[in-house]
């Protein structure tokens, strides 16, 4: 039998919830921080320092998922913390998730699935749904979890609303909560630029 979801950010929606839509979110900052190659019209070199980078989003994003980065040392500034393994993992989960939001074959996703041991069970008190199995360490209960969102928002028939970017020489993914799921671009300037260029190859014909 189909589950339905509570309604999230979408409007007019009643398949996806908060829990899905904040692990959605985590899949395309990972995507986007650690995988692609184009980005804007430009090339773009995924981080050297991959930790440093999934740091500085993650505290831009002002994301705090369960189990959350170590938290900042005393004095330290910024938000959590990740460890250097725990970044080069996630690179490894970016590449995993990465395909879902292309429309591609789902099998990628199925097999993070399984690798990162993904189960419905309750964590804490009061308890709380996750998709990480108890005991897991961070980068294998992200990748769950996000996993997970991403399944599920396949899995009711909301797949179209992870998309990558439909501008020339832009890669970057996003999870599209307009009503009707009509977005084509990860941002203004993308779809600047398929504009002028539709424009431009309007007046050469």
């Amino acid at each position: 039998m189909p589950v339905t979801i509570e309604a999230w950010r979408i409007t007019g929606q009643s398949q996806i919830d908060s829990y899905v839509g904040r692990w959605a979110e985590l899949a395309v900052l990972l995507v986007n921080e650690l995988h692609v190659t184009q980005a804007r019209g430009r090339p773009v070199t995924p981080p050297a320092d991959r930790r440093a980078a999934l740091n500085q989003a993650i505290t831009a994003h002002g994301w705090t998922p369960t189990p959350a980065p170590t938290p900042a040392p005393a004095g330290a500034a910024g938000g959590p913390v990740l460890s250097g393994d725990d970044a080069d993992r996630l690179a490894e989960v970016a590449a995993e998730l990465h395909p879902a939001f292309t429309g591609g074959d789902v099998t990628a996703l199925n097999r993070a699935l399984v690798r990162h041991a993904a189960v419905p069970n309750l964590h804490g008190d009061p308890p709380v749904l996750a998709f990480h199995a108890p005991g897991a360490d961070l980068p294998d209960a992200w990748a769950a979890d996000a996993g997970t969102a991403l399944a599920m928002v396949i899995g009711v028939g909301q797949g179209r609303r992870l998309r990558s970017c439909e501008a020339e020489g832009c890669e970057l993914v996003f999870f599209d909560v307009t009503r009707n799921a009509s977005r084509r671009f990860c941002g203004l300037s993308c779809q600047n630029r398929a504009k002028a260029s539709a424009y431009r190859a309007r007046r050469r014909t």
